[in-house]
C-alpha cells in the first residue's frame, strides 16, 4: 500500500477529529433562536465526524498503516481548524459550510490515490463520506438561505 493513500488517509483521520471537537464546541455554545434546530443538528454532525473517523483509521489499519491518534497530529494534519469559541450561530454554520469545501476536496485527493492503487473499497469509503457531507452542506447552505455554486 502507497504511503501517499496511508497520508490522505490520516490527513482525513485528523480532519474528523478536529471537526468532531469543533462541532461538540459549536453544540455546547449555540445560542439565539435557532438554538434547538442548530444544537441537534450539530450534535448529529459530531456523531457522524466520529463514525467517519473511526471507520477512516480502521481502513488504515486493515491496509498495514498507522492512523493518527494524537491531539498534536491532528491539528497538525487537519484541513480545518478548531473553532475559534466566539462563533455566532450563522458563522458556525457557514464556517462548516466552509469546512466541508475543505474536506470534499481532501477526500478527491484520497479517492485519487485510492484509484491509483485500484482499491475500490477505499475509494467507495471515501466517496460515501464525500457524497453525505454534499447533502449536510447543500441542507446548511439552504439553512443560511444562499444558492448553491
Amino acid at each position: 500500500m502507497s504511503t501517499a493513500l496511508i497520508k490522505e488517509m490520516n490527513v482525513q483521520v485528523s480532519t474528523w477529529s478536529v471537526m468532531y471537537t469543533k462541532l461538540h464546541n459549536y453544540h455546547w455554545y449555540v445560542k439565539g433562536h435557532q438554538f434547538f434546530t442548530l444544537h441537534t443538528k450539530f450534535e448529529e454532525l459530531y456523531d457522524e465526524a466520529t463514525a467517519h473517523m473511526d471507520e477512516i483509521a480502521e481502513r488504515i489499519l486493515t491496509l498495514g498503516g498507522d492512523p493518527v491518534a494524537t491531539m498534536k497530529e491532528h491539528l497538525e494534519q487537519s484541513v480545518v481548524e478548531e473553532a475559534a469559541g466566539n462563533e455566532k450561530s450563522d458563522k458556525m454554520v457557514s464556517t462548516i459550510v466552509s469546512d466541508f469545501d475543505k474536506i470534499m476536496a481532501s477526500l478527491k485527493k484520497g479517492m485519487t490515490e485510492a484509484a491509483k492503487e485500484d482499491d475500490d473499497m477505499t475509494e467507495d469509503l471515501l466517496n460515501a463520506i464525500y457524497q453525505s457531507i454534499e447533502k449536510h452542506q447543500w441542507m446548511l447552505n439552504a439553512f443560511l438561505g444562499e444558492e448553491n455554486n
